[in-house]
């Protein structure tokens, strides 16, 4: 496996990865001054990397914006990697460049997207639909039927009620409980939830 960024995200992906005995092949990472993460070496560029063409590719970028243009200039294939002590339903789909860290819980009809970050001990209930490139943080829980949009981040400990949708690249604040609809770009803080911006 091939990691595409070479910082905090990448290193529990690493973990993953060695957890599952899926060899780490190379670590790519645009900034020069990281030479080496976790006893790997960071190369600068996937030519300087010599890269295997067969290897599969997760992108190891927290950001969801940057993680999108990144992957979309990525000409192999991607992976996933899944920690083996999430707990998944057999009957969930999950996208290509995933990452599942340890404790989540993903339960029966959940749809979960491409290159999406979930992320230690979050919870999606049944049948959500999860879009590509999202982010839903530690302990954050999504109940039964939630959707969300391509490109959002639900923060630390959210909570967001069944049925509920919510839109692209929204961003849900920490610890925010969101009990009704949230258009795409607003930024959504409280209990109860309340919007005090967009993204732009």
């Amino acid at each position: 496996m091939i990691l595409y960024g070479a910082s905090g995200h990448a290193k529990v992906i690493i973990e993953i990865l060695e957890l599952l005995g899926l060899p780490v092949s190379s670590l790519v990472d645009a900034n020069p001054n990281i030479k080496t993460l976790l006893g790997y070496t960071v190369y600068t560029s996937f030519n300087n990397a010599a890269i295997d063409t067969n290897n599969q590719v997760i992108m190891a970028v927290g950001n969801n914006a940057l993680r999108k243009k990144l992957a979309a200039e990525i000409l192999q294939s991607f992976g996933t990697a899944i920690h083996p002590r999430a707990i998944i339903s057999s009957r969930c789909e999950i996208g290509p460049g995933t990452v599942i860290a340890a404790g989540v819980v993903v339960s029966s009809g959940a749809s979960i997207g491409s290159h999406v970050i979930l992320n230690t001990n979050c919870v999606v209930d049944h049948e959500c639909t999860v879009g590509n490139y999202v982010h839903i943080s530690p302990n954050a829980a999504l109940a039964g039927n939630v959707t969300v949009g391509e490109g959002t981040h639900i923060g630390i400990g959210a909570c967001v009620i069944q049925g509920i949708k919510i839109g692209n690249w929204a961003t849900i604040g920490a610890g925010t409980v969101i009990i009704k609809d949230v258009p795409d770009y607003a930024v959504v803080v409280g209990n109860p939830g309340r919007i005090i911006k967009y993204n732009k």
